[in-house]
């Protein structure tokens, strides 16, 4: 992956968890909507970082 698509991709997982964390945070009236949106917000989280990680372990 080019040094370009990773900044990218960074910025991206950054701003994912940023959101996370503002959700978690917030409290909602609507409790299963709010459940939907964090599993959603977590995966997508998730798969960025093992994403970079993977990408950032092979240029060891």
């Amino acid at each position: 992956m080019n040094p370009t698509m990773l900044f990218i991709l960074t910025f991206v997982s950054m701003g994912i968890w940023v959101m996370v964390s503002r959700e978690s945070i917030r409290e909602s009236k609507d409790k299963e909507k709010n459940t939907g949106k964090m599993i959603a917000l977590l995966a997508a989280g998730s798969f960025t970082t093992i994403v970079l990680l993977v990408s950032l372990y092979q240029k060891l």
